[in-house]
């Protein structure tokens, strides 16, 4: 019963925060600044369009941290997860090193660990993967889970910096 309890807090904390931050970039709830105000920043960032990969990334965080929560189809919720932390430290959390005091990579390696860690383990037993009987947990389906999270947030790095150079007047941020 403690595992369940603790993969239950676990997941329902993670996943409700970052449904919390989709809802920001997509409504402005919250204290965000929906998809205008966050496509401005991911401009900003070489994230072009920066509207369209607003919604994505919001999307992804409202759509998975809401599965993540549920403990519904985990492994798919923490590739969505993961590829929006990938993202955020390949466009802005790298070159700042580590630590998240010097807004380094710190808190998304965090992040990315916990959606790993619970896929690997399975949702619990207080899930609905466990009450649909679904056995989408275990080493295979958090690597599995990691490498397509790695590979859809590099990709949309990779077209943001596509879109940066093909924009007249826009230049990609360094390191492209």
């Amino acid at each position: 019963m403690s595992l369940a309890l603790g993969l239950l807090v676990l997941r329902a904390i993670v996943g409700a925060l970052f449904a919390g931050h989709g809802t920001q970039k997509l409504f402005g709830w919250f204290g965000g600044h929906g998809p205008d105000g966050t496509g401005a920043f991911f401009e900003s960032v070489g994230l072009r369009p920066g509207r369209a990969m607003a919604i994505c990334a919001g999307l992804a965080e409202l759509a998975g941290g809401a599965l993540f929560a549920c403990g519904l189809l985990t492994p798919l919720a923490a590739a969505m997860l993961i590829a929006v932390m990938v993202t955020a430290v390949a466009s802005v959390h790298w070159a700042k090193g580590l630590w998240a005091s010097d807004g380094g990579l710190e808190y998304n390696l965090v992040l990315v660990a916990v959606a790993f860690a619970v896929t690997a383990a399975g949702a619990g037993d207080w899930s609905l993967d466990e009450a649909l009987r679904l056995d989408v947990g275990g080493a295979g389906w958090a690597l599995a889970a990691l490498a397509a999270g790695v590979l859809g947030g590099m990709t949309a790095v990779r077209v943001g910096r596509i879109e940066a150079r093909r924009r007249p007047g826009s230049a990609a941020p360094a390191g492209t």
